[in-house]
């Protein structure tokens, strides 16, 4: 509309389209329904971007969506954090709070918790967990009501939530300064992992081995919530971690931007700061590291894992050179396409099968796979597995499948290779 209006996530759909939430001021335009102030604003496209359908959740005061993800039921998990007491938000415990969303495929709002103490909270993360619950990640300042265990300051604050939204268990994790989780997980082990910032200066709580002004902090946390291994990331200047994902050898890889020169950065673009890629192991070791940019400033503030073994990283610079070229002025969106040949992992050639017909109807036929298969799974992209078998057929009958897109897993004795289809 003409105030402002900001997406902050977005997420494919079982259709084929897309659902993107952020926060909106406007009344006219494409929005309709705000309460007041900044609303949650969730928008459902469809494959080539039409709006099918747009809603406001909110009150008076401000309210901003940071992450949404689709639920097994067809509908969708919103968290950000609200500062309202009245319209959708039945309770607020003061200062900001966490505030969890439910609604069905066409926007209905179907529950709404608020999660927190009497300081300030919000999420930044959110997701479907194997039981039908939801993890959710962020920062609190409180240490009261719905939060315990703070160590000083904002802390990473985690939370499991059952499939009502009723709190399970709850994590305050991080030191005596400030430290916010951005983006969290689930991990193929039934646990999560959590990655963010950590501002602390100096190594206490539950933060050891942090190198300077700001890192990467990544926390490695079992089903219920304790922590496994941690693992600060950068050097003895600013960096910050925004967003990880979980590779096919069970490691990680995280992006963010660095300014450090040493440390974990083996090399730096320049002290304005660079894109920065770590690729961990199972057990948080470095095994590779990549800065990237050019003379002036740019950050990672979002990664994926593409079906080719690469990524794909998506943020903002100011540079016009080194890896940077067709700069507009000031800062421009950049997104860089990465495979993982280049990063020296081996994911590429783990995925390097050949699944037709795509898009199909009935059979799918898979090649390029050497080894003997042990087992095929249809996954949807809310990660539930739709149907699975155990068998040494190069093919997968697939006729009786809801049209969409999903994800097809062949698992060897060795590894997983992974590959994205559409159903018709």
């Amino acid at each position: 509309g003409t105030n402002n209006d900001m997406a902050y996530s977005i997420a494919p759909t079982s259709d084929g389209g897309y659902v993107v939430a952020g926060f909106t001021a406007s009344t006219d335009g494409d929005v309709t329904g705000n309460h007041g102030e900044y609303d949650y604003w969730v928008v459902k496209l469809n494959s080539t971007g039409t709006i099918l359908w747009q809603k406001t959740y909110g009150g008076t005061n401000n309210d901003m969506a940071y992450s949404i993800a689709p639920t097994s039921d067809s509908g969708f998990i919103v968290a950000g954090l609200t500062t309202s007491y009245d319209g959708d938000i039945n309770d607020n415990n003061g200062g900001g709070d966490v505030w969890i969303v439910k609604i069905n495929s066409s926007g209905v709002l179907q529950w709404q918790k608020t999660l927190g103490g009497t300081a300030s909270d919000q999420a930044k993360s959110i997701s479907q967990t194997a039981d039908g619950g939801y993890v959710m990640a962020g920062k609190t300042y409180s240490n009261d009501l719905d939060v315990s265990g703070n160590h000083g300051d904002y802390d990473f604050w985690v939370v499991k939530l059952d499939s009502a939204g009723t709190i399970q268990w709850q994590k305050a994790l991080g030191g005596t300064n400030e430290d916010e989780a951005i983006s969290i997980i689930k991990t193929t082990d039934g646990g999560y992992a959590v990655a963010g910032i950590i501002y602390s200066n100096a190594s206490n709580g539950n933060i050891t081995g942090q190198h300077g002004e700001h890192d990467f902090w990544i926390v490695k946390l079992n089903s219920l919530g304790t922590i496994q291994w941690q693992r600060p990331l950068g050097g003895s200047n600013s960096d910050r971690g925004y967003s990880i994902v979980q590779t096919n050898d069970g490691g990680f890889v995280v992006a963010g931007s660095c300014q450090s020169y040493n440390g974990d950065v083996v090399t730096g673009n320049n002290d304005n700061g660079g894109v920065w890629l770590v690729k961990l192991n199972a057990a948080g070791v470095v095994q590779w590291q990549k800065p990237f940019g050019g003379s002036e400033y740019e950050e990672a503030i979002s990664l994926i894992k593409t079906t080719d073994g690469g990524f794909a990283v998506a943020g903002f610079t100011y540079s016009n050179d080194g890896d940077v070229s067709g700069n507009h002025g000031d800062s421009d969106l950049w997104i860089l396409k990465l495979s993982g040949e280049n990063l020296g992992t081996t994911d590429f050639q783990r995925n390097a099968m050949i699944v037709y017909p795509n898009p199909v109807t009935d059979v799918l036929q898979i090649q390029g796979v050497t080894e003997p298969i042990t087992a095929i799974k249809i996954i949807d992209l809310t990660g539930k597995t739709i149907l699975e078998q155990t068998t040494s057929n190069h093919f997968f009958d697939v006729e009786l499948l809801p049209q969409g897109i999903y994800l097809l897993e062949v698992y060897t004795k060795k590894y997983k290779h992974t590959y994205k289809f559409t159903k018709q």
